[in-house]
């Protein structure tokens, strides 16, 4: 098949955090450096069997590769490269060719510090379809795919649809956007920057729109999908009203709208974050940004440089023209868009991060507890050790406060604040306690950590599934694409406030409230 950009540790990559944490121009010398991705590797030649095929879009014909029973089509730009003057400009028309294009190569991911390979001109999606592409009778539901790496890292390519689009029936396209300072920086010159990754994101949806049944997909029946600040995206695009009308179906993998994080919480010493920040906020930081004075000279600084900025620019602006209000506003007032949502968390999101605590030492019940008292004072502090004891592994019960009160929670009141609104909502708990897992600290049980279930869905290089995993992905898989194909995942899966858990060996409902003690931080918080 097709080659991929494609790592064990892309699962971690897109996982943390980290730079969400990050203070001004220190991202890359915090603990938060854990989460940059290794230097990318092509681990995936194209197979010897495998045949092109070509399609037809708005901008040209391109050629794809046929193997494993799907056609794909990589590096296919959506926009213009923004780059020199269209940096911190709203994506432009993409170009059109005459003749084919070779489309058997990702392009570029896009500017990521410590990735040789990645560029400024990145702006590119790829699509894999079922090998039977338009020929058949009725065009099939598209799924887009935002990949996770806290706005700052990753790339779509890194994400192997073969299996979902094969089981599913289903085309997937994975979207490269803009990241880090490139992508959300703001500036008092600039009066509605700082959402140039979600204007980016826009732009694929509408190329989706204009060249899925090219591919055999129904631009009618589009599920934006993403996870970890890909999931962020959708739930942004979901309050968006520039991206009314350009999806069907929204699926949020750990990445509501409503998460956020103490002090403390990602890394010891970090202040306390959220997804998105005001447009306004972002733009004083942007003035004299690198020594500049005006936009042209901050335009031809080289992008390392302008990487240099992500601690202070790694979240999407509101109080722009593309969110007009915070997504969490948004959503308690029920200014999003109708449609079906899925959305979920894994068991034990916190834990990836909690192992961060770790890698110096164990954590004493000592430090657990200081660590509880600098986060959230000394009256809430005891309240919390009396729910949560250190135990015998302090670190765990870090990570249970950390998955409970920032990750689960807050979900399932989202959950309840789209359900109120009347958009069928569908709860899911991903929670095989052994899953493939990067190897962040041996001593260390990771359980269900955030980004779990990504091996589950897409394939992931080195990362390999059981057979009890793989039974696993059949059913997501299965569940994931009725979902795009009718709104719902399946007869057996009522809609919230029910949370189905997702495990090798049964998939049943579990009380999400209950098992994450939601009742017991509503009243802490």
């Amino acid at each position: 098949m097709p080659k991929r950009r494609s790592t064990a540790g892309a699962v971690l990559g897109a996982a943390l955090l980290m730079a969400v944490m990050g203070t001004a121009d220190a991202v890359q010398t915090s603990p938060a450096t854990a989460e940059q991705p290794p230097q990318r590797q092509r681990a995936h030649g194209q197979h010897p069997e495998g045949r092109s095929d070509t399609a037809r879009t708005r901008q040209g014909r391109l050629e794809g590769v046929t193997a494993d029973g799907v056609t794909t089509y990589q590096g296919i730009p959506y926009t213009a490269p923004p780059v020199g003057p269209l940096r911190w400009q709203p994506p432009a028309a993409p170009p059109v060719w005459s003749g084919t294009r070779t489309a058997a190569e990702p392009g570029p991911a896009c500017a990521q510090p410590e990735v040789a390979d990645s560029a400024e001109d990145c702006l590119y999606l790829n699509v894999t379809t079922p090998a039977d592409g338009a020929d058949r009778a009725a065009p099939r539901p598209v799924v887009v795919w935002l990949h996770g790496g806290a706005f700052s890292s990753g790339s779509g390519d890194q994400y192997d649809a073969t299996r979902m689009a094969r089981q599913g029936d289903v085309t997937v396209v994975t979207v490269n956007s803009r990241l880090g300072a490139l992508g959300f920086f703001a500036h008092p010159d600039l009066p509605d920057s700082g959402a140039f990754g979600l204007q980016d994101q826009q732009a694929a949806l509408r190329w989706v729109r204009d060249n899925a049944a090219a591919f055999g997909g129904d631009p009618g029946n589009v599920t934006l999908m993403g996870e970890s600040s890909g999931g962020a995206s959708v739930c942004a695009l979901l309050t968006s009203p520039k991206a009314a009308g350009l999806f069907h179906r929204a699926v949020i993998q750990s990445g509501s709208c409503l998460q956020n994080w103490p002090k403390n919480t990602l890394a010891p010493g970090d202040p306390a974050a959220t997804y998105f920040a005001p447009q306004d906020e972002l733009a004083a930081k942007g003035r004299g940004a690198l020594g500049c004075r005006s936009l042209k000279c901050l335009r031809a600084k080289p992008a390392k440089d302008v990487l240099s900025l992500n601690g202070r620019f790694h979240q999407p602006a509101y109080g722009t023209s593309v969110l007009p209000q915070s997504p969490a506003r948004a959503l308690a007032a029920g200014n999003v868009h109708r449609v079906p949502v899925l959305q979920g968390n894994t068991r034990d999101e916190h834990r990836l991060f909690a192992a961060l605590f770790t890698l110096d030492g164990p954590m004493t019940a000592a430090d657990y507890r200081r660590l509880l008292t600098e986060t959230y004072g000394r009256r809430q502090a005891a309240r919390i050790a009396r729910e949560y004891p250190p135990g015998a592994t302090p670190a765990l019960a870090w990570a249970k406060v950390g998955t409970d009160r920032s990750w689960v929670c807050p979900t399932l009141a989202a959950d309840r604040l789209l359900a109120a609104r009347h958009v069928p909502v569908y709860s899911y708990e991903f929670a095989d306690r052994h899953p493939p897992a990067p190897d962040l600290h041996p001593d260390f049980p990771l359980g269900a950590y955030h980004s779990a279930e990504l091996p589950y869905l897409f394939g992931m290089g080195d990362l390999r599934l059981d057979d009890g995993q793989a039974a696993l992905s059949r059913r997501m898989i299965a569940a994931w694409t009725t979902f795009a194909r009718t709104g719902t995942p399946g007869d057996n899966w009522p809609p919230f406030p029910h949370t189905q858990q997702l495990a090798r060996n049964t998939l049943s409902g579990v009380d999400a409230a209950a098992e994450h003690r939601c009742a017991f931080w509503s009243r802490t918080s």
